[in-house]
């Protein structure tokens, strides 16, 4: 089948995404759906390639996303806000490589969504989760604490900690750290406090040799049963079974667990740009949400604690 005009842009832009730019492969899973949807939305227009679109069609293709005129599904203010941003990008870039005279989609701005606040855990079911993790004998137990250690210590992404290699550990320096890739590539070095290192050094010499005979040689950290680098789908369902081990009723997931790390820094006195760094945040007002949080805590105990609170 031959290929259409815009279905030929959208391959340059997915592909600059993904080969030039190092975009996670959920991100760009999540693109190519995305612009899926519009080029078939356009089609229905009449347009046959990316010069053709109107700013009116990049508006009505915004409204379809929220009413489902198209036939496609109504999608949530933080989906639609994606899409859009989808969208936008690959104007920005058909502009930019002259394939186009302009960009239709520069003043059309994503759906507004209401910014929920990170749901972080008390420090006390944090260290119930984790002793959870290492519940039985033999490598696995080990491999899963050091692997939840790592993500509460270090606030990593679960991406960034499946993907760590052994040489991005410095466990023997005068701070351990580990060396951590995050969107885009995006290098980071992040210290690692005792906890973390003394349950990634018993993995390292009691757990992953182990795991690793089972394999052909691996430098991944965490590795699974088959001796091959833990996949993200696993690595979620070692946290589920920790929290059901602790009996926590509330939704867990690795996202909960870097939250919890950068609440509870933000609690302790910790800079918002130090944690900014250590979350790896572009910008330090993707990591002020975070202050929101703490805000939040200080009114209750105020109202809690002081005596005229209240009226």
């Amino acid at each position: 089948m031959t290929m259409t005009s815009l279905e030929r842009a959208r391959g340059e832009y997915l592909a600059h995404l993904g080969v030039e730019r190092g975009v996670s492969d959920h991100t760009l899973s999540a693109y190519t759906r995305d612009l899926e949807r519009y080029c078939a939305f356009l089609t229905v227009r009449g347009r046959t390639a990316l010069g053709e679109v109107t700013e009116d069609d990049v508006v009505a293709f915004t409204e379809a996303l929220r009413t489902g005129s198209d036939g496609g599904t109504v999608l949530a203010p933080s989906s639609a806000a994606r899409t859009v941003t989808a969208v936008r990008g690959w104007h920005r870039f058909a502009l930019a490589e002259g394939t186009t005279a302009s960009d239709p989609s520069a003043s059309v701005k994503p759906p507004p969504s209401s910014r929920r606040l990170p749901k972080a855990i008390p420090v006390d079911r944090v260290e119930a989760l984790l002793e959870a993790a290492s519940i039985g004998d033999g490598a696995v137990p080990l491999r899963d604490r050091a692997l939840l250690e790592v993500l509460y210590g270090t606030g990593a992404r679960i991406s960034e900690a499946v993907g760590l290699a052994v040489d991005d550990l410095d466990l023997d320096g005068d701070v351990a750290a580990v060396q951590l890739f995050g969107k885009g590539r995006k290098e980071r070095v992040v210290p690692v406090g005792r906890y973390a290192v003394d349950a990634l050094e018993a993995y390292l010499v009691r757990g992953r040799p182990e795991l690793a005979r089972a394999g052909r040689g691996n430098s991944a950290v965490f590795l699974n049963t088959r001796g091959n680098p833990l996949s993200r789908q696993s690595a979620w369902a070692v946290l589920q079974t920790a929290a059901d081990r602790a009996g926590l009723t509330e939704h867990i997931s690795p996202h909960t667990l870097r939250h919890s790390f950068a609440t509870h820094l933000l609690a302790g006195g910790a800079d918002v740009r130090v944690v900014q760094e250590l979350l790896g945040h572009a910008s330090v007002t993707t990591t002020q949400i975070y202050t929101q949080v703490t805000a939040q805590t200080m009114r209750e105990v105020y109202a809690a604690a002081h005596p005229r609170a209240l009226a």
